[in-house]
């Protein structure tokens, strides 16, 4: 068996809504980049599934084709050694002038493919459509994509035309390329139910193979399926396939931990939005990680099924795990852990796909509306690709290169805290004994405090210390506890925090905030040990008409803006070593914030003052926290500004709690800031945004979480 190659693929589909097309080659930027190929390269990846879609190259007229992208990015590709496998529709219904119920569509795509075959002869992989199963559902079952129908005639008729697409194209392709392999893609996992719902279950369980088994010809009347879809007319059509099949070569298995299903008639055990059906029972539709105890047996499941199934070789076309990065890391590394067991087993599996290698947008809405940004093996959020902890892993797996720390511990659908809605009893997973921790130096504060809470949320393994086991201002007793937790990273969350008191205290304010972090920080990169250090906007003067960006200069008015600032210079030139800058931290954990100090005035039916001329940009913490640790795992350095999406004034964001908490706004005192009497003097204008990465969440969903807890904490209290 040959070696397990490493292959990869950006998100690529052009999907169409009745609001129209959207790209995500364009999303992405990847469409701009010619650099992103050298990228590919360094990666190691043999192959990448790449796109010359139909709806990007031929757009209003089929005779009138545009290759000048496809031609420089193939031309490209070959020249670094990578071999493309070509993708012509993902996720799509085709051109304008044609979609999934069009009878024009098949033929249609068998001529694009041949226009494509003889321009690129030597192209030997093709996927001509992207899972046809699970776009038939979203396009003429469910009505999320074009053509937006919702009956089960439209869903098989769409089925029926993408698999006579494939069957053309690859015809007019092998025609010109007669050694060129189909690799069929679709998404496969397992349907599970209460015992009401075991024939849907089974429905399910039958239809997730209908693609491939249509295109091996197995769809013939002594197929279970055959009466249904025969009932929808679609006989013959049924007859023609079964008659001229167009076997794939390779198997291409998508399986994201929402893949496996689990179906319950209990509706009262789950939230109305998962609740669905049939048409004759209703029923919940659960990920069945979050309910199933043992877990379903997922991916390595259904590659077993698969292979016994079909007994052709076997991909895993796209790998990706919309989460934090920590959990990015470790679905991957379990992925391709399972490939070379079932290898050793005897299943040929002969790839591995890093998928999304530029992200995806909108995955969120099912792509029927602007959605949010998921970062993959890069991160695009600033248009230029940053290399996440992704890259590396990828680079390292088919070497079996060591893994970050925090990739060795178990995944969220590993661990007892996926059962959202457990039940049976279930076994308690513990932390490897041998995993470096994560060091959080500030056990009492804020940040160490969230931090905590992020990591033991996430399964990252971490040492919480204080000052009687971690001092800043004493060398030993930081290179004491370097050595005694051997640590990946370092978090000083330790500071002096009171701005106004350490304008009669600086020298005290200084030995905290820039000698002693500075100690920690050299210590940590003299070890190769990574640090993550907090700054503030109030190193900045506030003069600026705009935001502040990383790169601007600092200019404090303040005895804390000057600690901060010399703790950034002295950071500056140290590997491994991130600043984060950040601003007016808010949080429901924490009694002194705020946030919290609005609602505890506005509580007592007294005014709340605030400045209305002074501008911030307020931070929501867990946000801060999840942020800041992704960035840790992707080992960025640097200053970094961290903070919410949004400048406001201190009196509107205190207007802005007031109505989220359902207190008067009116009871908001808005004045000038020099009024205030504050001995520290504070920038005008201390906005803060980034160029080197996204904002630290929104203002409104933290602002929204806030005030959930607010409630919730109310109850509590009223209820004792």
């Amino acid at each position: 068996m040959a070696a397990l190659e490493l292959w990869g693929g950006p998100e690529c589909t052009v999907n169409r809504t009745h609001d129209g097309y959207a790209d995500q080659i364009r999303l992405s930027g990847h469409h701009e980049r010619d650099g992103d190929l050298d990228l590919f390269a360094e990666l190691g990846l043999s192959a990448v599934r790449y796109p010359i879609l139909w709806e990007r190259v031929a757009p209003g007229d089929p005779a009138t084709p545009d290759w000048s992208w496809s031609d420089q990015r193939l031309r490209g590709l070959h020249d670094r050694g990578i071999r493309p496998i070509a993708g012509l529709v993902h996720h799509g219904s085709g051109p304008a002038y044609t979609n999934l119920l069009d009878n024009g569509f098949a033929p249609g795509l068998g001529r694009f493919a041949g226009q494509v075959a003889e321009r690129y002869p030597w192209i030997d992989d093709w996927t001509p459509i992207n899972e046809p199963l699970t776009t038939a559902r979203f396009s003429a079952l469910y009505g999320h994509w074009y053509p937006h129908h919702r009956d089960e005639r439209s869903f098989w008729r769409a089925m029926l035309n993408q698999i006579d697409g494939t069957r053309a194209a690859m015809c007019a392709i092998r025609r010109i390329n007669p050694a060129a392999r189909l690799i069929q893609t679709d998404d496969l996992g397992r349907t599970q139910a209460t015992t009401p719902l075991a024939e849907q279950a089974a429905f399910d369980n039958l239809r997730r193979w209908i693609g491939w088994d249509l295109l091996f010809g197995r769809v013939t009347r002594a197929h279970p399926m055959w009466d249904r879809i025969d009932g929808f007319g679609l006989g013959d059509r049924l007859r023609a396939i079964a008659d001229d099949p167009c076997p794939p070569d390779v198997i291409g298995v998508n399986h994201y931990l929402t893949s496996d299903r689990f179906l319950d008639h209990r509706l009262h055990h789950y939230p109305p939005h998962t609740h669905g059906g049939n048409g004759r029972a209703a029923y919940a539709d659960i990920e069945a990680l979050r309910v199933l105890d043992p877990a379903p047996p997922g991916l390595g499941g259904a590659l077993r099924e698969a292979w016994q199934r079909y007994g052709v070789p076997l991909a895993i076309t796209e790998v990706h795990n919309g989460c934090t990065r920590e959990e990015q890391l470790r679905w991957a590394a379990e992925i391709w852990d399972q490939a070379v067991m079932l290898r050793a087993e005897g299943v040929d599996i002969i790839a591995v796909t890093a998928w999304a290698l530029f992200g995806s947008h909108g995955w969120n809405t099912l792509l029927t509306a602007p959605g949010v940004y998921e970062a993959g093996v890069y991160d695009v959020t600033t248009g230029t690709p940053r290399a996440t902890a992704l890259a590396a892993l990828w680079r390292g797996l088919p070497h079996d290169a060591p893994r970050h720390p925090v990739a060795t511990a178990p995944g969220w659908w590993q661990r007892p805290d996926r059962l959202l809605y457990p039940q049976a009893a279930h076994a308690t997973l513990s932390q490897p004994g041998n995993v470096a921790p994560l060091l959080i130096c500030g056990a009492t504060g804020t940040l160490g405090q969230a931090f905590a809470r992020a990591c033991a949320a996430r399964g990252i393994a971490h040492v919480v210390t204080g000052r009687d086991t971690l001092d800043l201002e004493n060398g030993h007793s930081i290179a004491a506890a370097l050595d005694l937790h051997r640590p990946w990273a370092v978090i000083n969350a330790t500071g002096w925090v009171r701005v106004d008191e350490a304008e009669a205290a600086e020298a005290a304010c200084h030995r905290i905030n820039a000698t002693g972090a500075i100690a920690i920080a050299q210590a940590c990169a003299a070890r190769s040990i990574g640090c993550l250090a907090f700054s503030s906007d109030l190193v900045f003067d506030g003069q600026g008409s705009r935001a502040y960006v990383e790169t601007d200069a600092v200019a404090p008015l303040n005895a804390y803006g000057r600690s901060k600032a010399a703790m950034e210079a002295a950071c500056a030139d140290l590997p491994g070593v991130l600043v984060a800058r950040t601003a007016a931290f808010f949080s429901p954990h924490d009694t002194h914030n705020f946030a919290v100090a609005v609602v505890d005035t506005l509580d007592r039916g007294q005014c709340f003052i605030a400045a209305e001329d002074w501008v911030v940009t307020p931070t929501f913490v867990p946000a801060l926290v999840d942020a800041a640790l992704d960035l840790l795992i992707d080992g960025a350095d640097g200053i970094w500004h961290l903070a919410g999406d949004e400048a406001v004034s201190w009196a509107d964001f205190a207007r802005r709690i007031a109505a989220a908490c359902g207190y008067d706004t009116r009871l908001i005192d808005g004045v000038r800031g020099d009024t205030l009497g504050w001995p520290a003097a504070r920038p005008a204008q201390a906005a803060l945004a980034s160029a080197r990465g996204a904002a630290a969440g929104t203002l409104s969903a933290g602002i929204e979480h806030f005030a959930r807890d607010n409630r919730a904490r109310a109850g509590r209290a009223k209820a004792a």
